[in-house]
């Protein structure tokens, strides 16, 4: 009953989000083009509902020559890649909000697993144990307010199979709100490779 509400619900909220957040967004575009060469925004591949590919939105926050498809908290140095502008973005989490493109065109929602890389092989499999690959990702997740970059892979995919079970629009709208707590915090950040 409230998946087809979701979406419908999904499509709204990021709508007016994009209208009201217009202005930011076109100030973030302004300093990423002045600050550094390079696009605007960051494309990559990701896995979306039923392991289907599609291309993520997000401002860019790194140099060109970073390298694209490995996860920033694998690199041995990621500092060393990241733009002025890019760190604040990164740790406000402002960089993500091209998602809500993503969100309007459909290959997204509001909550939901986090996407994968398209070579994030082992989380994908972790995640078809939990039926996790059946929904939407999200723009963020029960797994991103329990840990984020921090969480082990299979701990990780441990949580977004409990959201498969408990999906809801009541636990969609506590996921929103304690997600803005720790953006609010920077809790869960993990630049660069774990000893």
């Amino acid at each position: 009953m409230y998946k087809p509400f979701k979406r419908w619900m999904d499509f709204c909220i990021a709508l007016i989000g994009l209208l009201c957040l217009s202005p930011i967004l076109l100030i973030i575009a302004l300093i990423i083009k002045l600050e550094s060469k390079g696009p605007v925004f960051f494309r990559q591949q990701r896995v979306g509902k039923d392991k289907v590919l599609f291309t993520i939105y997000k401002f860019r926050t790194m140099r060109t020559d970073a390298p694209k498809d490995m996860p920033t908290h694998l690199l041995s140095n990621p500092v060393s890649f990241i733009t002025k502008s890019g760190a604040f973005l990164r740790k406000s989490s402002l960089d993500e909000l091209p998602q809500l493109i993503n969100i309007l065109i459909g290959n997204m929602s509001i909550i939901g697993p986090r996407p994968a890389l398209w070579n994030q092989e082992d989380l994908i499999a972790e995640r078809d144990l939990y039926q996790a690959n059946s929904l939407f990702p999200g723009l963020t997740g029960w797994a991103q307010i329990n840990g984020r970059d921090e969480l082990p892979i299979d701990v990780k995919a441990k949580f977004d199979g409990e959201y498969v079970k408990r999906i809801s629009l009541w636990f969609d709208t506590q996921i929103f709100f304690m997600t803005i707590f720790k953006v609010l915090r920077s809790e869960g950040i993990q630049e660069g490779r774990q000893k």
